[in-house]
């Protein structure tokens, strides 16, 4: 797949496109999540700079391909958080939780979860990208730093940060962090 996608073959690029898609999306979608009209074209722009790039890569190097593009992908994320002009933040606390009437483990766990979304959307970039490398794509210190073009401590720093401040979020909406 990826010699034949790196010739330019129609199959190959196809391979890896579906190979990719999954974990692409998924990033791209967390890192601009009030913005889901967009996660297509950012993916799509995703797959373009991979394209355009891949002649260049280098299998024997430090990075997987897998880390490569999603480097790539946090990189195109973050560009759009940065080029918005009317970039606003969701306030964990303004949305209400849904009352649901029950107590029982599922329901908390799904008001859990969405407050943990609201939360991750809440954090700046750098430290979204490095939360999100992290904890849902596994990445390690050294590929995050690779991906956001930072030395291993200050991946380390903003996960902290980016921990910290989930943790307070999370505890003002209820929830023992």
């Amino acid at each position: 797949m990826f010699e034949r996608a790196r010739r330019g073959e129609a199959d190959g690029c196809r391979a890896l496109v579906k190979r990719y898609e999954r974990p692409v999306f998924a990033l791209v979608g967390r890192m601009v999540v009030p913005e889901r009209d967009c996660i297509e074209d950012l993916a799509q722009e995703t797959f373009l700079r991979v394209f355009k790039a891949l002649a260049g890569f280098d299998r024997g190097g430090a990075a997987k391909l897998s880390s490569w593009i999603l480097t790539i992908a946090t990189r195109v994320s973050i560009d759009h958080l940065r080029k918005r002009k009317d970039a606003r933040l969701v306030d964990v606390r303004a949305v209400p939780l849904e009352a649901t009437g029950r107590t029982d483990d599922r329901a908390r766990r799904r008001q859990l979860g969405r407050a943990l979304q609201e939360a991750v959307a809440e954090l700046a970039p750098p430290f979204r990208a490095a939360f999100l490398l992290r904890e849902y794509h596994e990445l390690s210190y050294d590929e995050i730093a690779r991906a956001l073009d930072c030395d291993p401590g200050t991946v380390k720093s903003r996960l902290n940060r980016a921990r910290r401040s989930l943790r307070t979020a999370l505890i003002q909406r209820g929830f023992d962090a």
